[in-house]
């Protein structure tokens, strides 16, 4: 092989080494440029990612949302944002003020006990009940029991004074008010399940569309509030008032849990 082959052969092949090199650092300079493009949006999904966590823990929650919202009213009710629910004949010279949290087992247990009398009472024309409800419960286990039955009890008191006493009744009897650490209450198949008992409420389209739509979210809301900033300075439940002030059934402020302890008290106070 004459000298002119041989340098001819070293020549192309460095001029293919050469071209191979071109090709691998270009390669090379493409795999950099997506690591980096990679590396990019992983950084800004990281940070969106932060932007939207601290977004929605800063967000209020949906109860929260509902103290600021407009107030549906339920029918049958005065006062602002419909947060008087007075129920009783119009003879009936004085008002006892009940004060109860959904989920509250004693309120359960003295709606079992004392709940007939106070029906009869209402009816008999003694006096007013005028229901003032409360969801301090929920607040306790971060729940939403209290709030969700307050609601639907909107929805009965908006079908009749009936409807709302006796739904009320059946939420707190012995069969269907829940342990006070299960929020049953929250769900609104339950609610509408304990409702299907009441004459009134049972398969009645429009109560179970209020339920469901949370109709009167914001007015449970509001009543809750009417609880929270009450003037006889109840702060537990079941409370009792009249004329401004709490009955109790003795000076270390002990509810009013038998029917003899109910009669007794509430007989004096109306005679003041």
């Amino acid at each position: 092989m004459s000298k002119r082959n041989t340098q001819a052969a070293k020549t192309a092949a460095r001029e293919r080494l050469r071209v191979e090199r071109e090709r691998e650092a270009k390669r090379a300079k493409v795999k950099r440029q997506i690591v980096v493009a990679c590396s990019i949006v992983g950084v800004l999904a990281i940070a969106g990612g932060i932007s939207y966590a601290v977004v929605q823990a800063n967000k209020p929650s949906y109860w929260e949302g509902k103290k600021d919202a407009k107030v549906v009213t339920p029918a049958n009710t005065t006062g602002a944002k419909g947060t008087t629910v007075v129920i009783g004949k119009d003879s009936a010279k004085k008002t006892l003020k009940v004060y109860e949290d959904p989920r509250c087992p004693v309120c359960a247990q003295f709606e079992q006990t004392v709940g007939p009398t106070v029906k009869k009472d209402i009816d008999d024309g003694k006096y007013k009940m005028q229901f003032i409800g409360a969801t301090f419960i929920d607040n306790k286990d971060n729940g939403e029991g209290s709030k969700n039955a307050l609601s639907a009890l909107g929805a009965a008191l908006n079908v009749s004074d009936d409807a709302f006493l006796d739904y009320k009744a059946a939420l707190y009897s012995a069969k269907y008010h829940p342990e006070e650490t299960t929020d049953e209450f929250k769900d609104d198949s339950y609610l509408i399940k304990v409702a299907n008992t009441v004459p009134e409420l049972k398969n009645n389209k429009k109560f179970q569309d209020a339920v469901e739509k949370g109709t009167y979210d914001a007015w449970a809301m509001a009543m809750s509030k009417t609880f929270d900033d009450n003037k006889e300075g109840v702060k537990g439940t079941p409370g009792f008032a009249m004329d401004g002030k709490q009955l109790t059934a003795d000076s270390q402020g002990t509810p009013l849990m038998t029917v003899a302890d109910f009669n007794r008290v509430v007989g004096e106070a109306l005679k003041k």
